[in-house]
This record gives structure tokens, sequence and C-alpha cells, in this order.
């Protein structure tokens, strides 16, 4: 007897058809936190920025997380992985507005889209994963269209350029330790509580760079606008984060994950509209062939799930 298919009823298409609205506005609202960063970046180091979105994202989650009466103790264990995460998402945040803070958005985003690519890797290395050698070529192929975009950019902007590499590799990390959580914690409560941590991670580090010099740390006093654009950064990542959450509650990853490219079409035109940023020919090239192999990848997640073997339905 054949494999039972489950075929979406109406019912599943209209559950789907707002996990796609809510994913097109994630892809419209994260930009933004970079515009943010990018304009706050003029005047606010970039440590200060980091501990501005962490702070943000905390006071706009808390009462959320009261409203919908969530459980807020979290045992010992779940306390130091959600250290673990705080770290990651710090360290990517770091990376990424230190590049924004010189490059165009659109090629930072290009180059940290490899992310996906580095996961895959990750996954295969220390979860085991099932990896075939199509998806690590697509990977190897990704990794050669981010090449393109990173060789320009590093005569241009030097080492800075290599900084959005480093949010994709913090960002990988940052999500094998989400999916080691995902099961135990509410999505608000993680978002949450990984912000007190950043809270109790990065307060400190502003505290001893108080005075210090450095430029990427010492603080400053915000001035007029600049706090606007503080408070952006945090309120953007918060309700950029809450759509995708969501969004995944009402439809699978693979139909979603093809529409997550469609960020690089909205930084794109943010970048020019705000910043007179356009990518250049070769960027371009980096990113059709980064967004083709991370396309061919969610293609091939979708074979080898089609492929695999389910039980049939038991004969009365």
């Amino acid at each position: 007897m054949a494999p039972f298919r489950i075929t979406p009823s109406p019912a599943d298409a209209d559950r789907i058809l707002p996990g796609v609205a809510l994913m097109l506005a994630f892809c419209a609202l994260a930009p933004l936190l970079d515009v943010a960063s990018k304009l706050a970046s003029t005047s606010i180091p970039t440590g200060q920025i980091t501990t501005a979105r962490v702070i943000v994202q905390g006071a706009l989650m808390l009462p959320v997380a009261l409203i919908m009466r969530l459980p807020m103790k979290v045992d010992a264990r779940m306390t130091g992985l959600l250290f673990v995460r705080a770290f990651f998402l710090i360290a990517s945040t770091y990376c990424f507005v230190a590049a924004v803070t010189v490059m165009p958005i659109a090629d930072a985003l290009a180059i940290a889209f490899v992310e996906p690519f580095v996961l895959l890797i990750l996954g295969r290395l220390l979860f085991r994963d099932e990896v075939g050698p199509r998806r690590i070529a697509a990977c190897a192929v990704g990794f050669g269209g981010a090449l393109l975009v990173i060789q320009p950019s590093l005569s241009a902007f030097g080492l800075v350029a290599l900084f959005p590499l480093g949010t994709a590799f913090f960002f990988a990390f940052y999500m094998l330790v989400t999916r080691q959580m995902s099961r135990r914690l509410h999505p608000v409560t993680m978002q949450l509580h990984t912000s007190l941590a950043g809270i109790a991670l990065c307060l400190p580090v502003m505290v001893l760079a108080d005075g210090s010099g450095l430029a990427t740390l010492d603080p400053v006093m915000p001035q007029g606008v600049f706090w606007l654009w503080l408070f952006g950064v945090g309120a953007f990542a918060s309700l950029s984060h809450i759509c995708l959450t969501y969004a995944l509650k009402f439809a699978p990853s693979t139909t979603l994950a093809p529409l997550h490219y469609v960020e690089i079409v909205s930084a794109v035109a943010l970048g020019y509209l705000i910043f007179s940023d356009f990518p250049n020919a070769m960027t371009w090239a980096g990113i059709f062939v980064i967004c083709g192999s991370g396309l061919y990848v969610i293609h091939r997640e979708r074979v080898n799930a089609n492929t695999r073997v389910t039980p049939p339905i038991p004969q009365r």
C-alpha cells in the first residue's frame, strides 16, 4: 500500500496565509533594525547599540509575558543555556552593527546569509544530522557567493567586511542553542530571559568601558534623535522576532524559509532610499549565488522529507 500523506485541508491553507503574512512582516521589519543601528552608529559606539537592543527588548517582552501569564521561573540548566544563548546573540549583533557602521546594509546582510549553510554543517558535525553531498556542495557554492561580496568589500572597507561572517557563525550557534531549549520554554519567555541574561552580560562591560577611550565600547550620552534610533534597534528586533515566532506556529518552516530571502530585497530598498547605497555588479552576483544555493538547500530538504516513508493508514 502507498505511504500515507496528509493533504492540507482548506482550513490548513487558511492557517498558512497568516504565517506567510507574518513572515513577510518579519522581512520588512528586520532590515529596519539594521537601519536604526546604522543611523545610531554615527554617534553611538557599537557596544552601546548592542546593549540598547537587549535592554529595550527585555522592557518590551516583560509586559507581553505578564499579560500572557507565562511562567517566569527557569531551572539552573535552562539559566545556563539562556546565558549561552544571550552571549551568541550579543556577539552576532555586535558583529553586524560593527559591519553596517561602514558597509552598506545589503552587502553585510548578503554575507550574513551564509548562516543557514553554517547551521547545516554544524548540525551535521554536532548532532549527526543527515546532510547529503548535494547540500554540502550547495553550502560550498553559497560560501563562494559570500566571497564575491566580501572581496570588493574587503578592498573598500578593510577587515570590517569579515564581521558579517562572524554574525553568521555566532547566529548559527545561537540557533543551535535555541533548538535545545525550544521544547521546554515558550518563545516569549525565552526571548525575555535571553534579554535579561544579555543585560547582565552587557552592563558590566559598559560600566568598565566608561571613560576607557575604547571607540567601540566607551558609552556616550545619546543626544536628541539618537534616543529614537537606540529604541528602534530593540523595538524592531522584538517585533520582527515575534512575527517570525508566530509565523512558524501557522505555517511549516519549509513553506516560510524561501520567503526569508525577501529580506534582502527590503534591505536593498531601504539602503538605497535612506543611505543611497546600491549593490554593485559583483555584490549582486554574490547575492544571487547565495540565494540560489539557499533555495536549493531548502528544495533538497523538501525532497528528503517527501521521500521518507510514513506509516500507512491502519486497515479496519
